[in-house]
């Protein structure tokens, strides 16, 4: 999991939504996402950026996630389609409303004030 000194804003609303964002560029990042983390230890945002936009290939599973968070998906804009917040651990599966070409897991309640069409960035 690639880390960096970024944070994650919604550009649209002016407003920094966490101050630690964290990359699932590879495979083995992207599989294990969440799984087995301790919540304490989940302070930052997981951006997945995914080969192409799509539904299915955007869709979630919270197995082996032991804790509710939120989860927002992007099109390859980087506008908001769709915002999940408190999706329960071991959810089997959620799939966007919309088309997405990445997705950012956030702790529970970061995604509050995220609505469809806000433009997010994360950036040094």
């Amino acid at each position: 999991m690639k880390q960096e000194s970024m944070a994650l804003f919604n550009k649209t609303k002016k407003t920094q939504i966490i101050g630690n964002v964290r990359i699932a560029g590879n495979f083995f990042s992207q599989l294990k996402g969440l799984m087995f983390e301790s919540k304490k230890k989940f302070d930052y945002a997981l951006v997945f950026p995914l080969p192409y936009e799509s539904k299915s290939g955007a869709s979630i599973h919270c197995f082996f996630v032991f804790f509710p968070i939120d989860i927002v998906f992007l099109g390859k804009n980087r506008r908001v389609v769709d915002v999940k917040e408190s999706i329960a651990p071991f959810t089997p599966l959620y799939v966007p409303k919309k088309p997405a070409k990445f997705f950012v897991e956030l702790p529970a309640g970061k995604a509050k004030g995220i609505s469809v069409g806000d433009e997010l960035e994360w950036s040094a």
